[in-house]
């Protein structure tokens, strides 16, 4: 018997393609007539010397043959290697969704007592070697704000201890574009030529609705000097800075990403460039970012924009309103994880923060690992062949009898075990009483503090360390 499926896996998919063509027109008719502000002169003549025209003193239209023609000259996929000169992965069409920690946290949950403190310069050591050793993190995005050092340095600081912390490529958030130049002249400096073989994603914000910032507009005129593909996403609050409505916050979110895509490639035509939105509601009742099930579509939505425009794309992370690795936490973690693998989310960075990525938590971090694990066993489906239907083992052992010693059963069920948690044992109700009835929390602390203490710095630590704080100094 012959099957011409081998392997069944699950997908999601949100939008019809008459849909997606709606929200495109839609987009094009809002750069075209309500425009973006654009508060650089420089970036302005950018957008003016190619054909847009002044709609007010800041106020730039973009014609829908001027976006039309960006959208082709932007890479469809981009390879991302780690510090080593190792690809790590590729994002774009048809690519795997990857995650990673972070991100610019304020504060840090500490595992032994989580007690929440301010984030420190060890902290960025201490989360970065977390997600070097947690397997199922592609990147590591910059974790927090360093507290405990002069502002004018302290961004110098954390990507210095991202660097020598970790080999996996990193997402960097600088927030000056003076302090940004002075971190790729560090890093220049540590690593060599940062464009051949890239592992730096630089991540850019513009400022929602509809603003090209002078500080985003200058980082991005230097990431391309330097030669870097870019991450360019906005952050937008539905009934705040975005309509309240799902698809006015799709269509304004869309129309800013197409305004950057033409920034980069009017400055540089092929520009690697990856394209996202974090969509978020603002819950006014407390004055807070929350994350719903609209904001959690919207990501699908975006990132299924983007597979239209053949466009590399980056998402949510699910750093939710949590108050710790806890439930609240948990039921985010695992909706935005779930939906963006099965959907055409490229990446998923900023894994690890709670309180609305105000507190970097470890523990947070490792969980998230597991559910990582989970989501990626699950999307990969299983297997519709002659062999996994298995008549010939059914008809052998028949009705009534069991498959516990099988041959299949013995050489499959060590595999199929590993598919439940690697954090919790699986008790049954009387071995946990007689345990002690353990509650899920201190194993999930005690399994962060194991993992801990087993971290170790790449080899060449502290010589990345003294050659960089010897630069800065300078």
């Amino acid at each position: 018997m012959e099957y011409f499926l081998s392997k069944a896996k699950p997908n999601l998919t949100f939008l019809s393609p008459a849909q997606i063509e709606e929200i495109h027109q839609n987009s094009l008719t809002l750069l075209a007539k309500t425009g973006i502000r654009v508060d650089s002169e420089k970036a302005q003549n950018i957008f003016l010397n190619a054909g847009c025209k002044k709609i007010d003193a800041a106020r730039i239209s973009i014609p829908a043959e001027i976006v039309e023609s960006a959208i082709p000259s932007a890479p469809p996929t981009i390879d991302v290697y780690n510090r080593r000169g190792d690809q790590a992965f590729s994002i774009g069409k048809g690519a795997q969704c990857r995650f990673g920690i972070g991100v610019t946290n304020l504060w840090y949950e500490e595992p032994e007592s989580r007690k929440i403190i301010p984030f420190l310069r060890e902290h960025v050591s201490k989360a970065c070697r977390l997600g070097e050793k947690l397997t199922n993190y592609d990147l590591i995005s910059t974790p927090g704000i360093i507290q405990d050092l002069p502002a004018e340095i302290s961004e110098q600081y954390a990507a210095l201890e991202m660097v020598a912390n970790t080999e996996k490529p990193l997402v960097l958030l600088v927030a000056g574009a003076t302090d940004f130049r002075n971190v790729l002249e560090l890093l220049q400096h540590l690593h060599g030529n940062l464009a051949d073989l890239p592992f730096l994603l630089p991540y850019f914000n513009p400022v929602t609705p509809l603003v090209l910032n002078d500080e985003t507009s200058d980082k991005i005129f230097t990431s391309i000097e330097f030669g870097l593909p870019i991450i360019y996403s906005n952050y937008g609050m539905a009934g705040a800075t975005t309509p309240i409505t799902g698809a006015g916050t799709l269509v304004t979110l869309n129309a800013e990403l197409l305004a950057g895509l033409v920034f980069t490639q009017l400055i540089k035509e092929g520009t690697p460039v990856i394209l996202g939105s974090l969509p978020a509601l603002f819950e006014m009742k407390n004055m807070i970012s929350a994350y719903t099930p609209q904001t959690m579509l919207l990501n699908l939505a975006c990132a299924e924009m983007m597979a239209f425009y053949r466009i590399p794309h980056a998402g949510t992370s699910g750093s939710g309103s949590g108050w710790g690795a806890d439930l609240l936490a948990s039921g985010t973690l695992w909706m935005n994880h779930l939906t963006s693998i099965l959907g055409k989310t490229g990446l998923a960075p900023f894994v690890g923060g709670n309180f609305d990525s105000l507190v970097f938590s470890p523990e947070t971090v490792v969980y998230a690992d597991e559910i990582i694990r989970q989501v990626r066993l699950f999307e990969a489906g299983f297997d519709l062949d002659e062999t996994n239907f298995a008549l010939e083992q059914i008809d052998l052992i028949g009705p009534g009898g069991n498959f516990l010693v099988s041959e299949a059963t013995l050489n499959l069920f060590q595999k199929m075990n590993e598919q439940h948690s690697a954090i919790w044992p699986g008790h049954t109700l009387e071995n946990w009483q007689a345990g002690g009835t353990p509650q899920a929390a201190d194993i999930l602390q005690k399994h962060t503090l194991d993992i801990i203490a087993e971290m170790k710095p790449p080899a060449d630590h502290d010589e990345l360390i003294a050659k960089g704080e010897d630069f800065i100094k300078q």
